[in-house]
């Protein structure tokens, strides 16, 4: 008060000309804050673009009917499975590695064997088809997905919800969680569809150079509006938290809620000078205790790491096709491609030890039908160049860098996740975040690893979104 008497007294002891200077000064702030607080709030979106990436001219009606899909086996392409892994070389691993130079050929061995001996593709092929599969041709391309229906219930409200994988996963991750988001949940129950990103599992690859994370985002719309939502939900990690994010850009009007179990924001002053001071004063950057000791000391725990487990990441996205000849000709380097990601991405601390600690979190026959679904249908090239094509030129200039996410966001931040985004970060970019969790374990296949977790947070964070609209209406 006595700060608001100083003010009146001070402005009433101007003349007028000096008066008139102080209102338009003010009106003129107040004008710009304004702006600035509209603009934050406008809902912008990024284009859809179009594209066609089949072999054939583009029709001027593109069939949108959608077909059942089974998936099949033969015993000549098991054989060829088994005459193939009969043939493998093995070289002897260094003293006490681990897993420090990648797959320990020692463990490998154990693998392949049981993939030879025990492994049962035609019992695992039936488990796959225990969901309806389909197809559909979107932009040239057959578009595989599977979908769920919840058990119909009287007076139940369904709310459509898809799911996206990345590499070197597929939709077969998704099988452990879809049990707990088809049966009522606190009263959330989800129609679920899961669909492979076109050049994985049985979408087919496309045919043309440019295929990137937006062409995915305008397929996977288009397959929604052609399945006759009109909203609905989304939820993805790796690349299919990129794509479940641009798809939330592209049109916003239609996505419900976004909830990610991986996601960055861009870098700026913000993020560095948060990382000069929160070690120090993490509460003037927005960084809980949690977020120090996740990311601190930060170029031992991040950097070097990142550094370290990324350089799949630049074969792929430079010369896909020369690594990829190799692993698509032999199984048994596929498996050791594949699944050394599911050692270390679920625990960096895997690296120390003989086995990877694969089994800790998955069962072989779970880690090897993963590994089946890529090698069946010849997909590990076509996969590995999703990189080169969402890395032809700087990812910061896309426009989807350029523009924020406005729909209502859950994050789940697993410990696993080799790099940490505290909430203060990913506010640059998710600019509606409903939630934000630390969860208490697992790695980067979220909903292969820790299903339970995961389906519990999605709920919790559709729970608050339908709470906010029942209010809002």
């Amino acid at each position: 008060m006595l700060r608001l008497q100083v003010l009146k007294e001070t402005f009433f002891g101007l003349n007028a000309a000096q008066q008139q200077l102080v209102i338009g000064t003010a009106a003129a702030a107040g004008g710009i804050l304004a702006y600035i607080v509209h603009q934050r709030r406008h809902v912008k979106s990024i284009p859809l673009g179009e594209g066609w990436w089949g072999t054939e001219e583009k029709p001027l009606i593109e069939d949108d009917k959608i077909y059942p899909f089974h998936v099949q086996t033969s015993d000549k392409e098991i054989e060829d499975l088994h005459e193939r892994i009969d043939r493998t070389r093995y070289t002897d691993p260094l003293e006490d590695s681990g897993f420090h130079y990648g797959f320990s050929s020692t463990y490998l061995k154990k693998v392949v064997s049981y993939w030879r001996h025990e492994f049962d593709w035609k019992s695992q092929v039936v488990v796959l088809n225990k969901y309806p599969h389909f197809k559909t041709k979107i932009e040239g391309l057959d578009v595989h997905f599977i979908h769920v229906r919840p058990p119909h219930r009287e007076n139940q409200k369904v709310l459509p919800l898809m799911l996206v994988h990345g590499w070197p996963g597929s939709f077969y991750e998704f099988y452990r969680i879809l049990p707990l988001l088809t049966e009522n949940q606190d009263g959330v129950v989800f129609e679920v569809i899961c669909p492979s990103i076109p050049g994985y599992g049985f979408s087919e690859a496309p045919h043309k150079q440019g295929f990137d994370s937006l062409a995915a985002a305008r397929v996977f719309l288009t397959l929604m509006e052609r399945l006759g939502f009109s909203q609905f939900y989304l939820q993805g990690g790796d690349w299919g938290s990129l794509i479940t994010t641009n798809m939330a850009q592209m049109k916003p009007q239609c996505v419900k809620g976004l909830h990610l179990n991986m996601f960055s924001s861009s870098t700026g002053f913000k993020v560095l000078l948060s990382l000069m001071i929160g070690p120090y004063l993490p509460f003037l950057v927005g960084f809980s205790r949690e977020d120090v000791h996740r990311l601190f000391p930060f170029f031992e725990k991040n950097v070097w790491d990142i550094l370290r487990e990324t350089g799949y990441l630049h074969i792929q996205a430079t010369k896909p096709d020369t690594a990829g000849c190799g692993v698509n000709d032999s199984p048994v380097g596929l498996a050791a491609y594949i699944l050394e990601k599911f050692s270390t991405w679920t625990d960096l601390g895997n690296r120390d030890l003989a086995d990877g600690g694969l089994e800790r979190k998955f069962s072989l026959d779970d880690l090897l039908t993963n590994v089946m679904i890529y090698w069946t249908t010849g997909s590990i090239v076509s996969s590995m160049r999703f990189y080169k094509e969402n890395l032809k030129s700087n990812p910061e200039k896309r426009p989807d860098a350029k523009t924020g996410i406005f729909v209502p966001t859950g994050l789940a931040a697993f410990p696993g996740e080799p790099m940490h985004c505290p909430k203060s970060w990913a506010q640059i970019r998710y600019r509606n975040i409903y939630s934000y969790t630390f969860m208490p374990r697992g790695g980067h296949f979220a909903a292969f690893e820790e299903p339970q977790l995961l389906a519990s947070d999605l709920v919790q964070f559709v729970r608050k979104v339908e709470k906010f609209c029942r209010t809002s209406m």
